[in-house]
């Protein structure tokens, strides 16, 4: 049975798409600790990040560097925060976000109603920002 996470990936459910390539995706966060807050997910679906091969750990992580730095850029960030605990969906994900103290870490602090326009707008300065750091190839257009 395929996961949420393959089911955005292959347009059954919605995604806001920061990122495609063949190997993974990136898509904001339904529920985010702040605005721009993007999942990175291997197209294969492995439960544990232990479990990825090299390869495919180096290239999920590229990206996730990838959009944080875009994060930092484009959306006036102090630093892009890295979380990897995998308890929610059985499928490995980064969850990369945009942050300005570690208060913003709190997992107990995600927008559980986030402002749609808010989404659409932090979605559309995180690829311009891609675009701009020369990894246009695989950003979708707004």
């Amino acid at each position: 049975m395929s996961t949420i996470f393959t089911k955005i990936m292959n347009g059954e459910l919605p995604g806001r798409f920061i990122w495609q390539d063949d190997k993974c995706a990136a898509f904001l966060d339904i529920s985010p600790l702040t605005y721009g807050h993007t999942l990175v997910v291997p197209r294969e679906e492995i439960d544990m990040w232990t479990d990825l091969p090299e390869e495919l750990n180096a290239h999920v992580y590229t990206v996730a560097s990838r959009i944080g730095a875009a994060q930092v850029k484009g959306l006036g960030a102090t630093r892009a925060g890295l979380i990897i605990q995998g308890y929610e969906v059985p499928h490995m994900h980064m969850h990369v976000f945009p942050t300005n103290s570690v208060a913003d870490f709190d997992v107990s602090n995600i927008i559980r109603e986030p402002d749609e326009e808010k989404m659409d707008e932090a979605a559309t300065k995180l690829r311009a920002a891609l675009r701009d750091a020369g990894y246009g190839q695989f950003v979708p257009e707004d």
